[in-house]
This record gives structure tokens, C-alpha cells and sequence, in this order.
């Protein structure tokens, strides 16, 4: 991926010099805080985490939409080490996140405003090991990166990706890039489904929902449709930027969704798989929803409410 020429967007809040360590890699506690858990993550941590003895947390995963309520934390980030930096970090892997922030922006921008809508883009806070999450309760790198609604922000811990890469074994060296900007363009697409309004109404549906299979449906629908709008954001670049994606890319952003497939993960964890339990779909439909998004470039093509079939 070649993001030199990308625009740097300022809307960081850089908090990875607090000196948070100890924010629970290896830990698989639930979230500290008085905000209640989101969409499915209940349900994850309940049968995946408990039956298949799984944390899906750790990966682009089960806590990675969170709704906060009330927040009471009953731990804090030490922030000992220095105050938090705004604006885009001048460090490499900052100025890459900062680089495809500003084109995820810029491209969401471009279709809101072709729709006649308004686009307000996330803010990203980078950390290392725990962190405040605001209305969310903390964040911590064990969760892997998360979406926070009703702050309209992103946490991740950027050593999240290097655990891709040698843990999941998501990608494979330079082409490990892209799979950095699908990463953030994936919750970026939460974000997205938050100012249209389709996370509050799958919430309340699942919510009314009859069964925990059921709930889990939805999930997997709202997994897929943010999988399948990264793909309508590197449809986008690519238009605006031909020279963007290099050899490879487009294959690590597959291998990484396949690598990250409700059915690998329980194989890998237990040797069987349990569909049921599914919250962000299968390796083949994370890869098949994508490339929708890759191939057709438009918001309409991501519909996985209306699929007939994942």
C-alpha cells in the first residue's frame, strides 16, 4: 500500500506515552467500567468465551462495539508517562494510521455529500495496554480495537497489528499495511452504520430477539455489512488513487478475513465449529462481503439485512 501521499488527518488523540501497561494482553476480564457491554459482546463472551473457551475479544472482534452507559471504571490508565497528544503522530506507524484516517475520511465525505448528507468522521485514540474509553468503560488491548458509539471514536492499541500478523497469522510483511488500513477501515465502517442509524435499530432488535442464535444473526449482519464497506473504501481510494494498492494487498486483506472467520477461530480453538455461536460470519462470507464492497463500490451493495443468503 502507498500511503505517502495520503492526507494526514488531525483527528488523533495519541495516549500511547500514559504508561497504561498491564492493560490485560493475556487477560481475558470483561471490560472495566460501569458502561454496559454492546451489540452481541454479551453473547460472545457467554458462548464462545465459556463453551469453546475462546476470548474473540483479541481479535477485530466480540468487544469491538461497544455502547457505553453510565461510566463508573473501577481502574485508570496510569498517565504518569505524559499527557496525551492531538493531531496526526509523526512516528511511522501513527503517520500511516493518520494517512488512511484522513483518505477514509475524504472518501466518506465525497459519498455523504453525493447522498446529501452531512459526514462527521470518528476520532481515533491510539494507546498502549489500558486506557480511558469515555462513555464506554476502559479500554484495554486485550479487547482488540473497538468502536465506542455515543463518542464516535475508535480505541485500538497499535501492537494489535503486529499480533495479526505473527499470532493470527493474518499477513505476511509489507502487504501487512493494508492489512492495517482494512483493519481501521472495518471499524471505521461501524461508524458508518452509526450515523445511519442501523446500529441503534439492530440494538433494539436484538434486544427483542427470541434466542441467542438469533441475536447472534444480526451480529454477524452487522460484522459483514462493516466488512463489506472497508471494501467500498479501498473501491474508492483506488479510484481517486490508481497507484494505491500495490501486489498482494488485496490478497492479505482476504487472507486476514479469513484468518479472522468465526470458523477458523473456533477450529483453531477446539478442533469443531459451532455456527450458532457465529457473531462475525465464517472466513469465506468475511471474504465474500469484502469483495462486494471491493468490487461494487457502493453503500447499497452492502445490504446484508436484505441478502437472501450470507
Amino acid at each position: 500500500m502507498r500511503y505517502d501521499d495520503f492526507r494526514r488527518s488531525d483527528n488523533i488523540d495519541d495516549r500511547r506515552d500514559e504508561g497504561g501497561g498491564g492493560g490485560g494482553r493475556g487477560g481475558f476480564g470483561l471490560p472495566i467500567g460501569g458502561g454496559r457491554l454492546g451489540i452481541g459482546t454479551i453473547l460472545v463472551l457467554g458462548i464462545l468465551g465459556y463453551a469453546l473457551g475462546i476470548d474473540p475479544r483479541v481479535l477485530i472482534g466480540g468487544a469491538e462495539i461497544l455502547t457505553g452507559g453510565e461510566q463508573a471504571p473501577t481502574q485508570q490508565a496510569d498517565r504518569r508517562a505524559g499527557p496525551a497528544k492531538s493531531g496526526a503522530p509523526s512516528d511511522e506507524i501513527g503517520s500511516m494510521i493518520a494517512g488512511v484516517l484522513g483518505e477514509i475520511d475524504d472518501r466518506w465525505d465525497e459519498i455523504f455529500s453525493a447522498g446529501g448528507q452531512k459526514y462527521t468522521g470518528p476520532r481515533v485514540v491510539l494507546f498502549k495496554g489500558m486506557t480511558n474509553g469515555g462513555r464506554c468503560g476502559m479500554a484495554q488491548s486485550a479487547m482488540g480495537p473497538f468502536y465506542c458509539p455515543p463518542d464516535k471514536q475508535i480505541y485500538l492499541d497499535t501492537s494489535f497489528f503486529k499480533e495479526v500478523e505473527t499470532r493470527f497469522h493474518g499477513c505476511k510483511g509489507s502487504a501487512c499495511k493494508f492489512t492495517a488500513a482494512y483493519i481501521i477501515a472495518h471499524e471505521a465502517g461501524h461508524h458508518i452504520q452509526n450515523l445511519l442509524g442501523i446500529l441503534p435499530r439492530v440494538t433494539r432488535l436484538q434486544q427483542q430477539a427470541g434466542s441467542k442464535a438469533e441475536a447472534n444473526a444480526l451480529q454477524v449482519k452487522v460484522e459483514l455489512q462493516a466488512d463489506c464497506l472497508a471494501g467500498v473504501w479501498v473501491n474508492r481510494e483506488a479510484r481517486r488513487r490508481p497507484n494505491f494498492l500495490e501486489p498482494g494487498d488485496i490478497d492479505a486483506a482476504l487472507t486476514t478475513a479469513a484468518a479472522i472467520g468465526d470458523d477458523t477461530l473456533q477450529r483453531q480453538a477446539t478442533g469443531r465449529v459451532v455456527p450458532d455461536s457465529f457473531t462475525h460470519g465464517s472466513a469465506a462470507q468475511r471474504k465474500r462481503w469484502f469483495m462486494i464492497g471491493y468490487q461494487q463500490g457502493t453503500v447499497q451493495a452492502c445490504n446484508t439485512f436484505a441478502a437472501d443468503s450470507l
